[in-house]
């Protein structure tokens, strides 16, 4: 990276994320990839219609490990920027709940850093979905501390 210290933004929001960009755009970067995690409409066998998300989180734990995170991502794949966005409340159909965004000096890195960082938060960040259906709501299946599924 040339000794410049990689651009880092990461915000826990109160309300579904949307992707900006970065400003000013990191230079020698020749590669941007942009995650946009959005709720899809859905139908389950025994509630009926998905009718959102909510998310919750331990938000100082969260925003600690979504940071480490950030750093390691720039680190490992040379990132030059790394914008990591999360939103905590009701995520309706059609919007989204998380924004993963990176720019490297090639295109290969920034989907790597992208899928590394995504895969990641879902395995460490201490935030929880319940889905909210037609009939009730139901807590997402996710992992246990130490990595282990909740299956």
């Amino acid at each position: 990276m040339g000794g410049q210290s990689p651009q880092i933004e990461v915000k826990i929001l109160d309300h579904p994320v949307k992707a900006s960009p970065f400003v000013p755009f990191p230079q020698p970067a020749g590669g941007e990839c942009v995650f946009l995690g959005r709720t899809r409409a859905e139908t389950h066998p025994d509630h009926g219609e998905l009718k959102g998300l909510i998310y919750e989180a331990y938000q100082p734990m969260a925003e600690q490990v979504l940071q480490k995170l950030a750093l390691e991502a720039a680190e490992r794949f040379g990132c030059l920027a790394v914008r990591i966005h999360h939103a905590l409340g009701e995520v309706p159909e059609g919007e989204a709940s998380v924004l993963i965004q990176v720019a490297t000096g090639h295109r290969a890195e920034s989907f790597e850093a992208c899928r590394f960082l995504i895969d990641r938060l879902k395995q460490d960040v201490p935030i929880w979905k319940r889905e909210v259906w037609a009939d009730g709501t139901t807590w997402a299946e996710g992992r246990k501390a130490g990595g282990e599924s909740n299956q």
